[in-house]
C-alpha cells in the first residue's frame, strides 16, 4: 500500500510537471512562452503570447493537473475517511507544486545553480477543488471572472481562486458537507499562490502591476482624446 501511494504522489507532481502553456503556445505561434512578459507558463501568460484561445486551452488543461491528481488518489488508492482526504488534498498540493515548480523546466542561471521554472497555479488549484467537490466549479469560476473584470488584476484573480477554494470549503466543512481536511488545500494552495507571485504582489504595492478587465478599459477610453 505504501508504494502505491508513493507512485501516486510522485504521479500527481509529474502531472502538474507538464507544461502545457510551453507546448500550446509552441504549436499555436511557434513562441517560447518563457521569453514573453512574465515567462510563466499559466493561461494568463499563454494568452499574452499567443492570444485568448491559447490561454483558455492552457487553463483548460491546467485545471485538469489538479483534478486529474485527485482522481488517481480516488481510483487508485483504497482508503477509509479520513486518511483518504489527506491523501486528496497532498495529491493536489503536489500537482500545483509540479505547475509552478515543473521536473521539465529545469534551467540554470549565470552562476549555475538550478532552479525551476513554471506558472501560478491558479487554475490548477482551480482544478483541485473541481476534484474534491466538482460543484465548487459553479462558485468559484464566476466570482474569479468578476474579480477578474472588475477588480482588473491577474494576480489578485490567481489568488482569489485559493481564497474562494478556502471559503467554499470552509463553510462545507462548517455544515458537516466536506472534511476539515479540504479547507487546508486552500490554504496551502493560497501560500504557493503567494509565494509564486511575489513579484506580482511588489509591483501591486508599487501601483505598477497591469491592469486588465474592465478598469483597464475605462481608464484607456479616458486616457484616447476625443476627436
Amino acid at each position: 500500500m505504501i508504494g502505491k501511494i508513493l507512485i501516486v504522489l510522485f504521479s500527481a507532481y509529474i502531472i502538474g510537471s507538464i507544461p502545457f502553456g510551453l507546448l500550446v503556445v509552441r504549436l499555436l505561434s511557434g513562441k517560447d512562452i518563457r521569453q514573453i512578459e512574465s515567462g510563466r507558463t499559466g493561461g494568463t501568460n499563454a494568452m499574452r503570447a499567443a492570444g485568448f484561445l491559447s490561454g483558455l486551452v492552457t487553463m483548460i488543461f491546467d485545471a485538469l493537473k489538479g483534478t486529474f491528481a485527485i482522481w488517481l488518489v480516488q481510483e487508485l488508492v483504497p482508503l477509509e475517511a479520513p486518511a483518504i482526504y489527506w491523501l486528496q488534498i497532498t495529491a493536489g498540493i503536489l500537482a500545483i507544486i509540479g505547475h509552478n515548480y515543473s521536473l521539465f523546466l529545469i534551467e540554470r542561471d549565470s552562476n549555475g545553480k538550478a532552479h525551476f521554472r513554471g506558472g501560478a497555479g491558479g487554475a490548477t488549484t482551480l482544478g483541485g477543488a473541481i476534484g474534491l467537490w466538482p460543484l465548487s466549479l459553479a462558485i468559484i469560476l464566476p466570482m474569479s471572472i468578476l474579480v477578474f473584470v472588475f477588480i482588473g488584476y491577474a494576480s489578485v484573480t490567481t489568488m482569489g481562486i485559493a481564497f474562494l477554494t478556502t471559503m467554499v470549503f470552509l463553510y462545507r466543512a462548517i455544515i458537516g458537507a466536506s472534511p476539515w481536511a479540504y479547507v487546508l488545500f486552500g490554504v496551502i494552495a493560497e501560500i504557493l499562490l503567494i509565494i509564486a507571485l511575489k513579484p506580482n504582489i511588489q509591483r501591486l504595492k508599487e501601483g505598477k502591476e497591469r491592469l486588465v478587465g474592465l478598469r483597464a478599459y475605462i481608464l484607456k477610453k479616458k486616457q484616447t482624446p476625443a476627436n
